[in-house]
Formats: structure tokens, sequence, C-alpha cells
């Protein structure tokens, strides 16, 4: 019989997933899993209980105080510490840690030297350009950067969500000869269990004021890097009678308020703010309804909301760069930032015959079939970590 191979996963919040690309992740590698040999032990956000089962995952309790954005490096070097304790009392041999994103680099170095010594191996998902994000001052910014170069240098291996990252990370720490597979991340390519006519559906559009197939639909992080302000004011001028739903953790912060006393656009009746939809259910038949989707994330790897979009929206319009490139290929649409182009691009979507949006639906389909479902994504991590 194989022996039993034991993989720590830190950096997610946790699971069961509420939201966002690595819970989701972490939420389907454990709940898919073919490989029996394989134990997955997850790191967890202030759980209420110390640990318990989830998806067949031993899911332990990491407790941190709510210190602004220092939290997150807090949480994962306590995550770490406490991986360690448990591969040094369990005596396990062989075990892989593998952390998601690179926000404790300068530290990464001194938990390296114990864990080879306790014959562990450390992987790293370096993420996206955390770097770059527009959220962060100056002095967060190079933290990132510094990070990201110490995560790399002491990972025995990178497994990169794109393509494009993984070029990067090797051309910029060629110096560190870094080892690096790439391996997508996942999609969900089952159709909605809501029907059209599904009350829960009907309420909820019935409530934002908006009508099946005559809305084009942004889902994300309200966050100046996904080129929220382009796609808003280019809406604005085109010359669309379709609406513009916006799925988003808005709350009218400080973002939202500068956007709306530069563009005006609450006297755009179009423009519909509509709060969160955490029903995945209901989500997705609101991606599935949706007359077209606009995409502009600029920052990061493999994007879970373009994966989604692709998956179930016909018309797809993506801000031209590298990331969405790579996984939209023939089957989307391509904008840029310059003045007038996606309003333009949105007027000739309009304009569009329902047999070329097939065309568009179908290819997209395909390549999520072929590339990005998740029984695709849990087939590729477990060769890697079953090694």
């Amino acid at each position: 019989m194989s022996k039993q191979k034991n993989i720590f996963i830190i950096g997610s919040k946790g699971i069961p997933a509420k939201y966002g690309g690595f819970e989701t992740f972490v939420d389907k590698l454990t709940e898919k899993r073919k490989d029996e040999t394989i134990k997955y032990h997850v790191a967890c956000l202030n759980e209420e209980k110390d640990e318990f089962e989830y998806n067949n995952a031993r899911c332990f309790s990491v407790k941190v105080p709510n210190i602004g954005p220092a939290k997150a490096v807090f949480y994962d070097i306590k995550a770490l510490k406490q991986c360690i304790k448990y591969i040094r009392e369990n005596n396990i041999e062989n075990s892989i840690v593998y952390v998601l994103a690179c926000r404790i680099g300068p530290f990464i170095g001194h938990y390296k030297k114990q864990l080879k010594k306790l014959g562990s191996k450390l992987y790293v998902n370096p993420d996206g350009h955390e770097w770059k994000r527009d959220k962060w001052n100056a002095l967060i910014k190079k933290y990132w950067k510094i990070s990201e170069k110490l995560m790399v240098k002491n990972a025995d291996l990178l497994i990169c969500d794109s393509v494009n990252i993984e070029k990067y990370i090797k051309e910029d720490y060629n110096k560190y000869n870094p080892k690096t597979t790439f391996i997508a991340y996942g999609a969900d390519v089952e159709k909605s269990t809501l029907t059209d006519n599904d009350k829960k559906l009907l309420d909820w559009y019935k409530e934002k004021n908006v009508k099946d197939n005559e809305y084009y639909l942004i889902v994300g992080r309200f966050v100046p890097e996904n080129n929220y302000k382009t796609m808003i004011k280019e809406f604005m001028k085109s010359k669309t009678t379709n609406d513009l739903v916006i799925v988003t953790n808005v709350e009218k912060n400080k973002f939202y308020t500068e956007l709306q006393n530069e563009l005006n656009f609450e006297n755009d009746s179009r423009i519909k703010f509509v709060g969160t939809v955490y029903d995945k259910e209901l989500i997705k038949k609101i991606r599935e309804n949706a007359y077209g989707y606009l995409h502009g994330h600029e920052v990061g790897g493999t994007n879970p909301s373009l994966l989604e979009a692709l998956a179930s929206t016909k018309l797809n319009l993506l801000l031209d760069v590298g990331f969405n490139k790579e996984v939209g290929q023939d089957g989307a649409m391509y904008w840029n930032k310059e003045d007038m182009n996606l309003a333009t691009l949105i007027d000739k979507c309009d304009e569009l015959q329902k047999q070329e949006i097939e065309i568009l639906a179908k290819n997209a389909k395909e390549r999520i079939n072929k590339e990005y479902s998740w029984n695709k994504i849990i087939q590729d991590y477990e060769k890697i970590l079953g090694e």
C-alpha cells in the first residue's frame, strides 16, 4: 500500500469557502480528491473550533488579532509555525507545505531551515503581481516585491496558475534558477440549477430592476486595478440601451465616492451597483442570463471571475492584457484603455447576430472545459503533490 502523503496548505482563509479564489481552490482540491494517499491539512482563519474535518481534510484554526494589513502576514507565519509543530510532534516524513501567495518572504528563510531538517518541502503559489496593486502605498508595494523575491528564492517548487506569471518568475528571478510548473485555476463548468422562472431569480431581477438578457455584467472586487473607472466611463459613452449591472462589495467606499464625483454615474440610470451575491447558483444564473460580461482585471494570474464568465456568459469583453488573452483566446472580444475603444466595442456587440455570439460562446466553453475544469486541475495537482 502507498504511504500517506501529508500536504499542509496555508495562505487561504480556509474552508468551507465563502468567497475568494484561494478559498474556492482549496475547497475544490479537497472535495474532488481522487488520490486516497493524500491527506490535506488546511489552515483556517479564526475558526471557533480548534480542529475539525471538512472534505476529509484536517482543518486547523489559526487565531490572529485584527491588526490591519499586517494581519495576513501574521496569519501565514502563525499557520506555518503550527504546521512545523505538527510535523515535528507526529514524526511526519516527506510532507509538503504549500503556501498560497508571497506574503512572508522576509521570514521564510528561518522556517525553510526548520522544514528542511524535518525533510519537508516548501511549495509556493506566487499568485499575481501583488506589488503592482494600486491599493498599496509605496512602502507596502516595496515589501511585496522583496517578499516575492525571497519566497521564490526559498521555494522548492513554484506552482504558477498562469503561463504569464510562470514566464515572469523565470525571467525576473533567473539568478535563483527557480523550479516552476504551470497548473491553471479551475472553473465550475456545470450550469446553474436555477431555471429562468425560478422565484429566487425573478425576485432578484425585480428588486434590482434588471431584465433577463438586457444587461452587461461585472463581478469582482471594487478596486482601482480592476479598471472600473474605464469600464463605467466607456459604458456611459456607449449608445447601448442595456444596463451595466455591477456585482461588488461597494458599501459606498472611498473609491466609489471618488468615481462618482468624477463620472457622475449615479445620473445614468443604466449603471446599477447591486451589492454582492453569495448564492452560488443565483450568481451563476445571473452570469448565464447576461447579454455580455466586462472584465477589466489587469493584475494577477488566472482570474476566477474570468473563468466563471467564460464558462457561463455567451459574450465576454476582456481587457487586452496577457493574462486575459491567455485564458480567453478566440472565445472573447478584447478592448484597451484608449478613449472610446470600449464604448465602440459595446455598440458593436449590441449589433452582433445571434449566430456570431453563439460561435464566441462555443469557443469559450470549449476552452474552459478542455483546460480549466476542476477535474483536470485536481488531476494536475495530485500528480505533483503525490510524487
